[in-house]
């Protein structure tokens, strides 16, 4: 099993940006995917981006992709959510989470944080 932790999250105006961070411990970090996922209230947890075990490569959902960057430090255990030009419809609980394939699907990851808040005023 993974600990993952997450940080960063706040209230923060439309256009604004906001850096989260994913901290994790418990298994070797190299060895495994990382994912943001978001949910709103009274919505479904919904992708938002994922990252190869080496930062190779990353994938977005459509509605954060050119505004959000996923990378993450093997050094420090950390992965990262760069996220800019924010919008109001960006408000929702963001998760990280593990897995140990590349994947976009929640039910593929088997590790998740407690999440953090991001809310985006108008």
């Amino acid at each position: 099993q993974q600990q993952l932790v997450e940080s960063g999250g706040g209230l923060v105006q439309a256009g604004g940006s906001l850096r989260l961070s994913c901290a994790a411990s418990g298994r070797t970090f190299s060895s495994v995917y990382m994912g943001w996922f978001r949910q709103a209230p009274g919505k479904e947890r919904e992708f938002v981006a994922t990252i190869t075990r080496y930062g190779d490569t990353t994938r977005y959902a459509d509605s954060v992709q050119g505004r959000f960057t996923i990378s993450r430090d093997n050094t420090r255990n950390t992965v990262y959510l760069q996220m800019n030009s924010l919008k109001p419809e960006d408000t929702a609980v963001y998760f990280c989470a593990s897995s140990l394939v590349f994947a976009t699907t929640p039910s593929v990851f088997t590790s998740w944080g407690q999440g953090t808040q991001v809310t985006v005023s108008s």
